[in-house]
Formats: C-alpha cells, structure tokens, sequence
C-alpha cells in the first residue's frame, strides 16, 4: 500500500501533464454525435462547451449540436491502481519480502520505485488519502469510515470538488471502474 499511494500521486501528475503536453485532438465532426475530443487536464471538471448549433424561432430553422464525447489522448496509458492493505514495504519480495511479486519486481529492476508514501496509520483514511492525493481530513475522513461522527473533516463523504483519481481519469475520457 505505501509504495502505491505516491505512484499513485505521482501517477495522477503524469497523466495530466501528458494530456496538457498533447495538442487537443478531434475526431469526427464537430457538432454531431459520434465527435471526440481531448481536453489538456488544466481544468478538470472541464468548462462545458459553447453551444455550437442555431436556435431559431422555428424548429425547422433551428440546428442542433452535440459536444465532442471526451476521450484520453492517442497514446496515453492505461492505468491500473493496485492497493494492499495493512502490509507494508517487508511483505512483497520488491522490498526484500516473502510475498512474489515478480511484475512489481520488473517495474522496480527498470528503475520505478515509489518508496516515500505515508500512511495515516487507519485503513479508510489512508485509502481516501490515496485515492484524493490529498490530506485524509480534507476528504472527511479523519477517522475510520464506521465511526463517522457528522462533524467536517470527519463525517466520511468525500466533498465533490476533491475529486479522486477516478473522477480526473472519467474527465479525461476514460473508462473508470
């Protein structure tokens, strides 16, 4: 879990900066259903687009428009999120554990190794950190999940403008789950 939580930080910036190094891409007609669209990841959720189409008196006269469906850029990475819970750097065999981890052991030999992340020392609040990449009392979970108590920074709803990785993937365009 500790070495996942700042790649995953680490992960986030990396996405973003590669949507913002990418020139906006579109496909499709601008205006009609099947369009795309990258965004650069600046401002997330992104502003929504003008309206494009024509609104006259009469429907007849009138055009519709569609905005581009948002889609990550050509190229960019899938990602997958990995989190263990309640083992720390002694367990996988890339830190010198017992567990086999032999892909995390392949991405570490190649030179990545996220080995700074810490833990709130509480399982919900560690996880809302990782997923936010921002403090565990930010989000609402200064405590564990099961003992909210209804006050801010501990009532365990994460506000949604601290959105979670999952949230800038889906403002990206991808697939999130």
């Amino acid at each position: 879990m500790k070495a996942a939580g700042l790649s995953l930080s680490l992960f986030t910036a990396s996405v973003l900066a590669i949507s913002a190094v990418h020139a906006q891409q579109v496909t499709g007609t601008p205006g009609l259903p099947g369009a795309t669209t990258t965004i650069d990841g600046r401002q997330l959720p992104p502003p929504d687009p003008a309206f494009g189409g024509v609104i006259k008196e009469k429907a007849s006269e009138s055009q519709a428009w569609w905005p581009p469906r948002v889609v990550p850029p050509q190229g960019a990475p899938n990602v997958l999120l990995i989190m263990t819970d309640d083992q720390g750097f002694g367990a996988p065999s890339t830190f010198g554990g017992v567990i086999p981890t032999p892909s995390m052991d392949r991405i570490a030999q190649a030179g990545l190794r996220y080995a700074n992340f810490h833990s709130t020392a509480l399982c919900s609040p560690t996880r809302a950190a990782l997923i936010t990449g921002r403090n565990h009392h930010s989000v609402g979970y200064g405590v564990v999940g099961e003992i909210a108590t209804g006050f801010p920074g501990y009532d365990s709803i994460i506000p949604i403008e601290k959105g979670t990785v999952g949230t800038i993937l889906k403002a990206n365009g991808y697939a999130t789950s």
